[in-house]
């Protein structure tokens, strides 16, 4: 009977880490078809150094499934109708992000965590310590980010990954943002790295 379950246990281990594996190598080739329009619009901008950098963050928020690629509506009035203008927009959001990091001499992830949070989230940061973290995303995130989209409460829900289960057993804010943001960007860079056969 042991060696059944073992056996059982091992053959759905094995499933799913096939699964994920296909499920995962999809999402990049989903993602990476946007490769030459996103070198192309860094290229305009004298940012090429950001390629690795604006794929990720297009898996994080879309795996490259809707329009608005790389969900750059809430940082601009206009709507977004195109893939391109989505990509376009996310990068004059970034690009504005990580300038203004290195103005206020913090560190990159501070930068990209402001791409989730808003610039103010920067001058947050500069005011405490210079390097983002965990617990100060978390701060941010319930005291400023929260409330500012409404919820008065510390109201959250749960957003599973290995990062937001270790750290706070994968809570987040409503309307609070992401404070794993920066993480699961960096995670899947190294993800679209791997994958990019």
């Amino acid at each position: 009977m042991f060696k059944f379950i073992r056996n059982l246990f091992l053959l759905i281990v094995i499933l799913g880490t096939g699964f994920w594996i296909y499920r995962t190598h999809e999402n990049v080739k989903a993602v990476m078809k946007y490769d030459d329009f996103v070198t192309q619009t860094l290229e305009k901008h004298d940012v090429s150094g950001n390629r690795e950098l604006v794929l990720a963050i297009i898996y994080t928020e879309t795996k490259g499934q809707r329009t608005d690629v790389m969900q750059s509506t809430e940082s601009t009035e206009e709507e977004i109708e195109t893939e391109e203008e989505s990509i376009h927009q996310g990068i004059n959001n970034l690009t504005e992000m990580l300038e203004y990091a290195h103005e206020r001499d913090v560190d990159v992830w501070t930068g990209v965590q402001a791409y989730n949070f808003g610039k103010a989230y920067v001058d947050y940061i500069a005011e405490n310590g210079g390097v983002n973290t965990l617990k100060l995303a978390e701060i941010y995130s319930k005291d400023v980010v929260a409330p500012s989209l409404g919820n008065m409460t510390g109201e959250a829900y749960y957003h599973v990954t290995v990062n937001s289960l270790l750290f706070n057993k994968g809570k987040l804010y409503k309307n609070g943002g992401n404070i794993f943001y920066a993480k699961e960007v960096r995670w899947n860079m190294k993800i679209l790295q791997a994958f990019n056969w």
